[in-house]
């Protein structure tokens, strides 16, 4: 038996429970051998009262004890007052001391740092608390781009539903890619993204760019990365020098032409590996790359791994026998 222990508190995000617990569930329920149980536990044993007002029965963190797997902290609106409490970050590091390995959903990597848990590691958490996390807690490095970040037996993730992309690969540490993905599909999650794909999409990530010329030459970059994209060809576009306009990217995008022009193929790579089966010269010709070579040295500046091992990690499984799915009762 596996004993996941999840970590609540005032405030915590309802997501961030559930995503972990779900993932570990459906896991158990798929036949996982050794199979999970899952505890959800706070100071005094005190109901989970989530930032949505839905509340949920806990266990008391101080009875806590015996052979652990794994314990995860949840985020949410009270993660700050939560990582003030010294009572309980003394049994966060009490359980993570009896457990295999630590992990944080969201904000709740704030808690593993205030305990000291993620002292000379690096970590991430929602990009829009990673600043916060980054200056409280120095010790800490901080990389606000992927989904989830492992480093030795402790793990933190992005916000909220990403808690199910670091909870399906925990079960895929486990157990195999075929379980791993068998739950994703039972989750109905369209798929398990791998960790170093960034959290937010470069296209949303902030509001276009307020000059019209930078916001204009933006636009053509994204609807025709297989073109030619060359300082020269982008100025005369623009209508400006090469020069004047690697000023005007400089102030508005705080980067360089070029350097806009590769993360956007890239993405867009990205995009094509995980949605389309076409092969990878065929993906580094209409992304703009001309050969495969470049598309996979994009790949690992961007994301750190090479475009057949993404390709992998995100790609679907074959769906269940029909005969397993009359044992199962999903919902």
């Amino acid at each position: 038996m596996r004993r996941v222990v999840i970590i609540g508190y005032e405030g915590a995000e309802l997501l961030d429970v559930a995503c972990p617990a779900d993932v570990f569930d459906a896991a158990t329920r798929w036949g996982a051998d050794p199979p999970y149980r899952v505890e959800l536990v706070s100071l005094g044993g005190r109901p989970v009262r989530t930032a949505s007002g839905i509340t949920l029965a806990a266990g008391a963190l101080e009875r806590t004890g015996g052979r652990l797997d794994t314990v995860v902290v949840a985020g949410g609106l009270g993660h700050q007052d939560a990582a003030k409490d010294a009572r309980l970050l003394g049994h966060l590091r009490r359980l993570a001391g009896l457990g295999r390995r630590v992990a944080s959903v969201c904000t709740g990597a704030t808690v593993l740092a205030a305990a000291g848990l993620l002292d000379g590691r690096r970590a991430t958490t929602h990009w829009m608390w990673a600043g916060e996390l980054a200056s409280s807690y120095p010790a800490v490095t901080v990389d606000p781009a992927p989904l989830y970040v492992q480093d030795g037996n402790v793990f933190t993730s992005a916000g909220v539903t990403s808690a199910l992309d670091l909870s399906l690969a925990l079960v895929e540490a486990d157990h195999g890619p075929a379980l791993s993905r068998l739950v994703a599909r039972t989750l109905v999650t369209y798929l398990q993204r791998p960790g170093n794909q960034a959290q937010v999409s470069m296209h949303v990530a902030a509001p276009p760019p307020e000059h019209r010329l930078v916001r204009e030459v933006c636009d053509h970059i994204a609807a025709r990365p297989d073109a030619d994209l060359g300082a020269a060809a982008l100025a005369r576009i623009a209508g400006v020098s090469p020069r004047h306009l690697a000023r005007l990217f400089a102030a508005h995008l705080g980067t360089t032409p070029s350097r806009h022009v590769r993360a956007v193929r890239t993405e867009a790579a990205a995009h094509l590996l995980t949605g389309t089966r076409l092969p990878l010269t065929a993906i580094a010709r209409r992304c703009g790359f001309g050969t495969t070579e470049s598309l996979r040295q994009a790949f690992a500046d961007q994301y750190a791994t090479t475009p057949s091992a993404y390709r992998r990690a995100a790609s679907p499984r074959p769906g269940p026998d029909p005969e397993l799915q009359k044992d199962i009762s999903v919902c």
